[in-house]
């Protein structure tokens, strides 16, 4: 199969593919043809983000074969997997906390969106949105319904 380069107006299949993990480890991340549809709804999905915050995305976290998601300690059944979460930065609009907020109080249909660490916003996309917002700042504590601060403040 020959595959797209381009999977909307601002993001590519490389972007949503590339690991530094994976390349040092000899892994390789090409999605199987099945999930082309999934990447191109994520990427749209990124792409209303990008409108949303006036910025380009700095994307650290795309696609994730099964291989590449063990070695990052992704967990089971992640939507990572499935070609349908990105984890990303926009430094130029702000904080991951300004990030998370705006998406949860934007018009955006999507999945999930996790303010993660405090350190990048997770957002995933589905045919079934549940426009579910998550935070987790301690693996021991887990995730938390809503954004949170990194003091223990509720904010949403």
């Amino acid at each position: 199969m020959v595959y797209p380069r381009r999977l909307s107006r601002h993001v590519t299949l490389a972007g949503l593919t590339r690991s530094d993990i994976a390349r040092r480890r000899g892994i390789d991340n090409t999605p199987p043809p099945e999930l082309i549809g999934n990447l191109r709804m994520l990427a749209r999905g990124l792409d209303q983000v990008r409108r949303l915050l006036g910025h380009r995305l700095r994307i650290t976290s795309g696609y994730r074969c099964a291989e590449l998601n063990a070695a990052v300690g992704g967990t089971h059944g992640s939507q990572h997997t499935a070609g349908l979460a990105a984890d990303f930065e926009c430094p130029a609009f702000g904080t991951p906390l300004d990030i998370a907020t705006a998406i949860h109080r934007s018009p955006i249909v999507f999945d999930q969106c996790i303010l993660e660490f405090g350190r990048w916003v997770h957002i995933s996309f589905s045919t079934t949105p549940r426009r579910r917002v998550l935070t987790i700042y301690d693996m021991q504590e887990g995730y938390l319904d809503g954004l949170w601060d990194g003091r223990g403040l509720r904010l949403a």
